[in-house]
């Protein structure tokens, strides 16, 4: 008799850590070589929606080809924004994925975060490489120039092997 409450709260417990079927498709997909956009937005948020009507997203869409884009609609009731998207020239380009996350826009049971980052603003954009973060953008609108950018410097292979250490530097 005593086991049946235990499996029952540690089966609360393991619910409260699932992921939605977003964030899932999200995980699974961030782990590719190639560059990932992770944009996390809401048709209602006037940020998002100033990023929008400017062009520069489906501008950056259609100029990164290689780079998988997945918009991410949040706090939006389980609403993914398609309509919006595809008023602005984004939802049918071949390199963009459109989700939503089911969890309700207000109160505290809204989430708090995402791929086990924090998630507090949007917009929010994250550039993900072979399953690495390479850039978040966490607080509001994105300078474009400045993302295609991150984008260059996130395909580029670099590495500090053969530079003086830090000792070396500093007795020199």
């Amino acid at each position: 008799m005593v086991r049946l409450p235990i499996l029952l709260v540690l089966l609360a417990v393991a619910s409260l850590g699932a992921e939605s079927p977003a964030e899932q498709k999200v995980l699974d997909a961030i782990k590719s070589p190639d560059l990932s956009v992770v944009h996390l937005w809401a048709p209602w948020c006037s940020n998002c929606l100033a990023e929008l009507k400017s062009g520069s997203w489906s501008k950056i869409i259609k100029d990164n080809p290689n780079v998988k884009f997945y918009f991410v609609s949040v706090w939006n009731d389980g609403q993914d924004g398609r309509a919006m998207l595809k008023r602005f020239d984004i939802a049918d380009q071949s390199n963009v994925a459109i989700l939503a996350d089911p969890g309700p826009r207000r109160g505290e049971s809204k989430i708090k975060q995402f791929t086990g980052l924090p998630l507090s603003w949007i917009p929010t954009t994250w550039i993900y490489k072979g399953g690495d973060l390479r850039y978040a953008l966490n607080y509001g609108e994105v300078r474009f120039p400045v993302l295609q950018q991150f984008l260059e410097d996130s395909q580029s292979e670099w590495s500090h092997k053969g530079e003086p250490s830090i000792e070396q530097t500093l007795h020199d």
